[in-house]
């Protein structure tokens, strides 16, 4: 049986995934540039004799924290794909329906007649819940890709959702 790696559409949404990922890291070293930038300006233009520029240590502050969460979660995201990769090639996709039991609680019924699955969505970002959600009762591709850890999709979706057994 091929993995679901062999599907085109698979290398397609981990592509659009590893995709944002790659954002994420890009707007992090952004973020981290413009606070150097920013900080150089400041100490240069005070010490030419210039005035101080308000909120220019807040706004360093706020560009170094910001920047380095955007690596951390671009860096994840990338570990992520790179371990959803290596798990899709080896294991097929199965299909089922999808009911959805909360917030971020799945549960996918196979069609193959094996047992329910009971997931838990692994992502924190709203819209990427919401988008889970509104596939309450459609059908979805889901597959297996370590000890505890599932990925699902759904034709038109363009990317894949990371969940873990509770």
């Amino acid at each position: 049986m091929p993995g679901a790696l062999d599907d085109p559409t698979t290398r397609t949404d981990l592509a659009a995934t590893r995709a944002g990922a790659l954002r994420w890291l890009g707007g992090g070293v952004i973020a981290l540039v413009l606070a150097v930038l920013l900080g150089v300006a400041t100490v240069q233009t005070v010490s030419s004799g210039g005035q101080r520029l308000p909120f220019a240590g807040l706004a360093v502050v706020a560009l170094v924290l910001l920047g380095l969460a955007a690596l951390v979660a671009g860096a994840g995201s990338l570990l992520r794909v790179s371990a959803w990769t290596r798990g899709l090639a080896g294991t097929p996709w199965r299909t089922g329906r999808l009911r959805i039991a909360g917030p971020a609680v799945l549960r996918v019924e196979p069609d193959d007649g094996g047992e329910d699955v009971d997931l838990r969505l692994l992502s924190t970002a709203p819209w990427r819940t919401r988008a889970v959600q509104r596939l309450d009762a459609h059908e979805v591709r889901f597959a297996a890709v370590g000890e505890g850890r599932w990925v699902l999709t759904a034709d038109g979706l363009g990317t894949l959702y990371g969940a873990r057994t509770p």
